[in-house]
């Protein structure tokens, strides 16, 4: 299994196609963020004043690590709190439609990979492939409205909305997250494919997925620390940019690797085909008429079996005695 994963990798460029899915994620991350911002500014008052400001607190203690002052307090903290203070419409509609061509090529990019380590580029229209990755974008700028708030706020903040008699919840916080994240891999792999396997093959590559993202982001955290030298970074006003491109390269690995990991598996243990009940009807129909007609055909040609010399010879020869054949012929004669 392992050989055959990494040969899958080796035969498409797994680095090459992860550098391209983490460039075009990069470039529409910034219209996706400020989107996604204008409209969680809409659940201020369900979430809470108090939420908000953790969470504009949070992105500020983040982002001085590497922004200057100046940056930080006059265009970027303005900017976030306008947008978490209260609803922005106008960020929400230009940045969807800024990101709406960027994340949907994003997306593009993405699905073309995975068809591409399954052994599939190019069995899917260009048309289709725009349109699927259209539709998937949409949905996760509405799945990303929704979960964004519920990953920041953490098991914490969520564990003292509810009654203290089902706190205990929280326990499985984390595991509910990765088993969600889970399911969406393989639902993706799922719906990246053009000839598609059942469901329940692509779950193993989606773990494997989850487990990269994990090892990979800790390892980028403890390489930036190391990189970090009197609260200044090495890379400078780019560490920003290099750190995001960096960790969205590794996700596109982490991506790809999960779908060769599937790919590995289907050459390996290749799955039944699922034919419509009209085909395997007609299949199994054709199937039978075959065999009668090959077994009707071996009982007049059965091999080794040589005709009786009587079949050829005239009917009046057949079984006649000596004597009267001799009478036979005179009468013919006299005839």
């Amino acid at each position: 299994m392992t050989v055959e994963t990494v040969r899958v990798c080796m035969q498409y460029r797994v680095t090459g196609l992860a550098a391209e899915a983490g460039y075009f994620a990069l470039l529409s991350l910034p219209p996706l963020v400020f989107g996604l911002l204008g409209g969680v500014g809409y659940l201020g008052d369900i979430l809470g004043h108090n939420t908000v400001a953790t969470v504009t607190r949070d992105i500020e203690n983040y982002a001085s690590g590497f922004l200057t002052e100046a940056s930080l307090n006059q265009v970027l903290m303005p900017t976030i709190r306008d947008a978490l203070g209260a609803g922005r419409p106008d960020v929400i509609s230009i940045g969807f439609l800024l990101s709406l061509w960027s994340g949907s090529r994003c997306l593009n990019v993405l699905l073309d990979t995975i068809s591409i380590m399954y052994s599939q580029g190019g069995k899917r229209g260009i048309v289709r492939t725009r349109i699927l990755s259209l539709s998937l974008y949409l949905l996760s700028l509405l799945f990303g409205a929704i979960v964004v708030p519920l990953t920041v706020i953490g098991p914490d903040v969520l564990g003292d909305w509810l009654p203290a008699q089902v706190r205990f919840l929280m326990v499985f916080y984390w595991p509910l997250v990765g088993g969600l994240t889970i399911l969406g891999f393989a639902t993706l792999y799922y719906i990246a494919t053009p000839q598609r396997t059942p469901w329940v093959r692509d779950l193993p590559g989606a773990a494997l997925t989850l487990a990269t993202w994990v090892v990979t982001s800790m390892a980028l955290r403890w390489a930036l620390n190391r990189s970090i030298v009197g609260g200044l970074s090495i890379y400078g006003p780019l560490a920003a940019t290099i750190v995001v491109l960096i960790w969205l390269y590794f996700l596109s690995i982490g991506v790809l690797i999960g779908a060769a990991l599937n790919a590995a598996t289907v050459r390996l243990w290749p799955p039944p085909e699922l034919l419509p009940v009209r085909e395997r009807a007609r299949a199994l129909i054709e199937d039978g008429v075959s065999r009668l007609r090959e077994r009707d055909d071996g009982v007049d040609d059965t091999p080794g079996v040589e005709p009786d010399e009587g079949e050829n010879r005239p009917l009046a020869e057949v079984d006649t005695p000596v004597g009267n054949r001799q009478s036979l012929d005179s009468s013919r004669a006299i005839g």
